[in-house]
C-alpha cells in the first residue's frame, strides 16, 4: 500500500478549506471569528454594521453603543477575555482593541499583522492569544493579544498546515490538512487533553471552549472533547443533520437546529441562566460565546441578542444590543454560484459586494434515523448522535459553508487511476404509526391504466413507455386480499414512500406489496406522489437480471401500491446486520466469496441503470437494505422512489431540487453541492462494499465509553490505510483462505476507491464491475495469502 492511500483523510478535510470570498461563518467558539464578537472580562459585544457603505464594527459596553476606529471596512471580528481583534476586508491587516475602557480608547488600535500579499483568514482570539491562518499555505501564526510585554503566544510551526482553527483559553486547535486530525498547542496542557481525546477521530470542523471542544467528524457526528465538570461534553440526543452552528463558553455548549434556527444548550453551572431568551423561540443565523453568556444574531431582523448568567451579572435592561444591523456574513466581490446570495444582500452590503448564504442542510427523506433502541441506544446521555454531515463550515472561519464541493477541485489530486486495476496476482422508512388497515374500503375501484397514473407516466417518460402498458392494473381489494388486510404478520420492510408487505395472489404467486404511507398533510401527500410516479416510471421500463421486477400497481383515491416479484432471501442488509446474523454459521454469506458475488450482481445491475438505460438513471439510494436476494442468492437493486433520469441532453449532472438519500450512504460531494451524477451512486456502493467487508453497519455504536456513533467509512478507511485491514474484517468470516486473499485485497481497493470525497476520484461503474468479476475469479485461481490491500 502507498502514502496516497491516506489521501481519503486528507481529501475530507478539503470541506472545510474554503476560500474566504465566499464564505458564512456558522460555527463560533469562545472567541472565533464571525461578524459578531464578545469580550467577556469587561462584557462587550461588538458587530459588523450592514447596510452602510463602510462595513464598519460597532459595539456595545457599560449600556452605551458607539464606534470604534478605524472607519473601514472588515470581514470577521473576534473577541477574548479583555480585547477583541478585526480583520480587514481583504485578509490583510489585523487591528486589536483593549476593551478595558475601550469607549474612551476606541481611536486607538494596534494594529498586529499587516502585509501587502499574504491574505488572512480564520482570525481567532481566546483569552490572551490571537491566531490566524494564511489562505494558501495554511500556516498559523499567533500572536499575544492581551496585556503588553508578556510572553508570546506559540505557533505551531511552518510544517503544520490546516485546513481551520478554533481558540480557547491559553490553547488553540486546528484540524490538519494532510490527514484531517486535530493538533493542538498553548500555554498551558487543556489543549494536549483535548487533543489526546480526539486521537485519531478525522474531523471536519471544531469549536473551542474554556477547557473543551466540540466539532463534527468526517461522518457528520457531533463529538465534544476534554473538561466535562459541568456536563459541556454531554450532546443531546438529536436526529441527524440537526445543527447548523455551534458555540461554546467555558462550561456549556450551544447550537442552532437549522430546521428552525432555535438554540439549544447543555452544561454551565446553571442551566436556567444559560437557557434565557431561547425560551422565546428566537431564531438565530449565528451564535457566538464568552465565558458565561451567549450572543446571536437574530434571523428576523439581524439584531444581536445576549443571554446567560454573566450577562444578567451586568445587564439588568434586556437582552437585545442597540447596535443596529449585523451582517450575516463577510461581503464579497465574487459571485455565490453553488447556494445563491443571501436575502437582500446588495443592500446589506450597500453596493460593496455581496453576501453568500450557507447551503441550506436538510435531514435525507429516504430514511430517518432509527428509533433510539436501534441500532445504538442512548447511554447515560453520553455520546449521542447528531448526524449533521451539514458541513458547517470552519471554526474561526469568518464565513462557513458557501460553494464547499466546488473550492475542493486542484487541492489535491489522487495518483490512483480511473482505471480501478491495482497489481494483482495473475490474471428503511420510519413512518412514525401503521396506517389502519381497517380504513381500507374494498369498494373502491381502481384507475384504468389510461387514467390519471398512465398520462403522468407517459409524460414522465415519453416514447419509452411501452413496456409500461405490459404492467399489470390491481385492484385495492385484491390488494388488501393478498396481504390479509396489510396485517401485521405479512409487513417485511419498508421502502421509499410506503411500507412493503409479502402477498399471495389469486393466481398463486407470491408478491411484495409496497403501500405508500397515507397521510392528511398535502405535502406528505405530494412526496408519496412523486416517489410512486418515480417508481412506477422507472420500473415500468426496465427489465434486468440484477433489478427487482415491478409486476404492476394500484392507484385509487389516495392509495398507491406497487407489486413486485417476492424475493425469499430478504435483504442484503437482514444478513449482515439482522437479528439473526450474529451466528457465523448462520449464513450462506459467511464466505468471502458469496459476499464478492452479491456485491457483482448489485453493481452489475448500477451498471445497467447507469450505461444502459435509455435515458441514464441514478439511483440516489443505494445501500445494503436496498439490495434484495432471491431464492438462489442472486443480488438486485430495489427502490427506486428517489431515482432520477439523466437529462436528454447527455449531461453528466442533475441539479434536483434538494440532496436526498440515506443517513451513512449520500454523498458528501452531492448533498454539499446539490449536484448529482452517477458518482453518488458509486459513493453509496462503496458504503456497501465496506459492509460486507467489516460485518458493521453504514452507521453503528462504537464501543468506546462516551464516544458517539460512527461511520463505517470513518472507522474502516483509517485502519485499512495503515494496513490494519486483519483488524476490521467480518470475524463471522474470518481472513480470507489462501484462494480469497488477492479477491479480498481487489474488493478492498475497490471500496476504498468508491468513498472517496470527490467523485472525479472515484471508479465508474463499468470499472467497479470489471474488478469485482476479477476479484470473484481470483478466488477461485488461488493465489497467493494476503491481508493488505494492493499496492500502486
Amino acid at each position: 500500500m502507498t502514502v496516497e492511500l491516506h489521501s481519503y483523510l486528507t481529501i475530507i478535510l478539503l470541506i472545510t478549506a474554503i476560500t474566504s470570498s465566499l464564505l458564512h461563518i456558522v460555527v463560533n467558539s469562545l472567541g472565533s471569528a464571525s461578524t459578531v464578537a464578545v469580550t467577556y472580562s469587561t462584557p462587550t459585544v461588538c458587530g459588523i454594521l450592514a447596510s452602510e457603505s463602510t462595513q464598519r464594527i460597532q459595539c456595545y459596553q457599560n449600556g452605551q453603543p458607539f464606534s470604534i476606529q478605524p472607519n473601514i471596512s472588515f470581514e470577521a471580528v473576534s473577541g477574548g477575555q479583555n480585547f477583541l481583534c478585526g480583520l480587514k476586508a481583504g485578509g490583510l491587516s489585523i487591528f486589536c482593541w483593549d476593551t478595558n475602557g475601550l469607549i474612551q480608547s476606541r481611536n486607538q488600535p494596534r494594529r498586529i499583522y499587516y502585509n501587502k500579499t499574504t491574505r488572512l483568514t480564520d482570525l481567532v482570539v481566546g483569552a490572551d492569544q490571537v491566531c490566524a491562518r494564511e489562505v494558501n499555505s495554511g500556516v498559523v501564526y499567533c500572536w499575544r493579544g492581551g496585556e503588553r510585554g508578556r510572553s508570546l503566544f506559540p505557533s505551531p510551526g511552518v510544517d503544520f498546515k490546516f485546513s481551520t482553527i478554533t481558540a480557547g483559553s491559553g490553547f488553540t486547535c486546528g484540524i490538519l490538512r494532510n490527514n484531517s486530525k486535530v493538533y493542538c498547542w498553548g500555554v498551558n496542557d487543556v489543549g494536549v487533553e483535548v487533543m489526546r481525546q480526539f486521537g485519531n477521530l478525522t474531523m471536519l470542523n471544531l469549536v473551542a471552549g474554556g477547557s473543551h471542544a466540540c466539532g463534527l467528524t468526517t461522518s457528520g457526528f457531533l463529538v465534544c472533547k476534554g473538561n466535562n465538570e459541568s456536563g459541556q461534553l454531554d450532546v443531546p440526543f438529536s436526529s441527524a443533520f440537526e445543527f447548523s452552528g455551534l458555540a461554546a463558553g467555558a462550561n456549556f455548549t450551544c447550537a442552532i437546529k437549522q430546521r428552525n434556527g432555535f438554540v439549544t444548550c447543555w452544561g454551565g453551572t446553571n442551566q436556567l441562566q444559560l437557557q434565557g431568551i431561547i425560551a422565546d423561540n428566537v431564531s438565530f443565523e449565528l451564535i457566538v460565546a464568552g465565558l458565561d453568556f451567549v450572543c446571536g444574531l437574530t434571523t428576523r431582523n439581524l439584531s444581536m441578542v445576549c443571554w446567560g448568567l454573566g450577562w444578567s451579572k451586568v445587564f439588568n435592561q434586556g437582552n437585545y444590543i442597540p447596535t443596529g444591523k449585523v451582517i450575516p456574513g463577510p461581503c464579497v466581490q465574487d459571485s455565490c454560484s453553488t447556494c445563491g446570495m443571501y436575502p437582500n444582500s446588495q443592500t446589506l452590503c450597500e453596493g460593496s459586494g455581496i453576501i453568500c448564504k450557507s447551503c441550506q442542510m436538510e435531514l435525507p427523506v429516504a430514511v430517518p434515523l432509527p428509533p433510539a433502541t436501534e441500532p445504538f441506544p442512548p447511554k447515560n446521555g453520553r455520546g449521542k448522535l447528531s448526524l449533521a454531515f451539514v458541513i458547517v463550515g470552519s471554526v474561526g472561519a469568518f464565513a462557513g459553508i458557501c460553494t464547499i464541493v466546488y473550492c475542493l477541485s486542484g487541492f489535491l489530486r489522487h495518483r490512483f487511476s480511473n482505471s480501478v486495476q491495482p497489481a494483482t496476482p495473475t490474471s428503511n422508512v420510519n413512518t412514525g404509526s401503521m396506517v389502519d388497515p381497517d380504513s381500507v374500503n374494498p369498494q373502491l375501484r381502481s384507475f384504468s391504466i389510461r387514467g390519471d397514473v398512465s398520462r403522468r407516466i407517459h409524460q414522465r417518460i415519453g416514447s419509452s413507455s411501452r413496456r409500461i402498458d405490459k404492467t399489470q392494473t390491481f385492484t385495492l381489494p385484491e390488494l388488501v386480499a393478498a396481504t390479509n388486510n396489510f396485517s401485521l404478520e405479512n409487513k417485511i420492510g419498508a421502502g421509499s414512500f410506503g411500507i412493503v408487505y409479502r402477498g399471495k395472489l389469486a393466481d398463486g404467486r407470491e408478491v411484495a406489496i409496497k403501500r405508500g404511507v397515507s397521510s392528511a398533510k398535502r405535502k406528505q401527500f405530494q412526496e408519496k406522489e412523486t416517489a410512486f410516479d418515480s417508481e412506477l416510471a422507472l420500473l415500468s421500463r426496465l427489465h434486468h437480471r440484477h433489478l427487482v421486477e415491478l409486476i404492476g400497481f394500484c392507484e385509487e383515491k389516495e392509495e398507491r401500491l406497487l407489486v413486485y416479484e417476492y424475493l425469499s432471501n430478504r435483504a442484503l442488509h437482514d444478513h449482515l446486520h439482522g437479528k439473526d446474523s450474529a451466528e457465523k454459521s448462520g449464513s450462506i454469506l459467511n464466505s468471502w466469496k458469496m459476499r464478492i458475488k452479491i456485491a457483482l450482481d448489485a453493481a452489475r445491475g448500477i451498471e445497467y441503470l447507469h450505461n444502459y438505460a435509455v435515458p441514464p438513471i441514478i439511483h440516489r439510494d443505494i445501500k445494503s437494505s436496498n439490495i434484495l436476494l432471491d431464492s438462489n442468492w442472486t443480488a438486485k437493486v430495489s427502490d427506486f422512489g428517489l431515482s432520477l433520469m439523466r437529462p436528454e441532453s447527455g449531461s453528466e449532472e442533475i441539479v434536483p431540487s434538494k440532496a436526498v438519500g440515506t443517513v451513512g450512504y449520500i454523498d458528501p460531494e452531492y448533498y454539499v453541492s446539490n449536484v448529482l451524477t452517477s458518482k453518488s451512486d458509486v459513493y453509496g456502493f462503496g458504503v456497501v462494499l465496506l459492509e460486507l467487508l467489516t460485518g458493521k453497519r453504514a452507521v453503528f455504536k462504537t464501543e468506546e465509553e462516551g464516544a458517539g456513533p460512527i461511520g463505517v467509512v470513518e472507522y474502516a478507511v483509517p485502519l485499512i490505510s495503515s494496513g490494519k485491514l486483519h483488524e476490521v474484517l467480518d470475524g463471522r468470516v474470518g481472513l480470507p483462505e489462501m484462494q480469497e486473499a488477492a479477491g479480498v485485497d481487489l474488493l478492498v481497493y475497490t471500496a476504498l476507491r468508491c468513498v472517496n470525497l470527490e467523485g472525479k476520484d472515484r471508479p465508474n461503474i463499468v470499472d467497479i464491475v470489471a474488478n469485482l468479476e476479477r476479484a470473484l475469479a481470483l478466488c477461485e485461481e488461488g493465489p497467493r495469502v494476503s491481508t493488505s490491500i494492493p499496492s500502486d
